[in-house]
């Protein structure tokens, strides 16, 4: 069976979670085991998970699309684009 990209990505929120829930739950019996899983958790989620998800979702689309230049901007505000002075 071959995972499709979105699965890894739950798999691995879930794993980081998990993680983390856990460290908490183990946090008064042994403090330094603790602190390990919630660091493994929060690395999981924000230097694999949210990298990975950022990827999946971004394909196809173009940066200049969602960046703030003047032009895109009047877009925004419905203003008719500035003609340049040799038109």
């Amino acid at each position: 069976m071959r995972l499709k990209f979105k699965h890894i990505i739950v798999l691995v929120v879930l794993a980081s979670l998990g993680s983390i829930i856990y460290g908490f739950s183990i946090m008064h019996r042994d403090p330094q085991m603790a602190n390990k899983c919630i660091g493994f958790g929060t690395v999981g989620l924000f230097l694999l998970a949210m990298p990975m998800f950022l990827i999946k979702e971004s394909k196809g689309k173009k940066v200049k699309d969602y960046m703030l230049t003047e032009e895109n901007l009047r877009k925004m505000q419905g203003k008719a684009p500035k003609k340049s002075e040799n038109q």
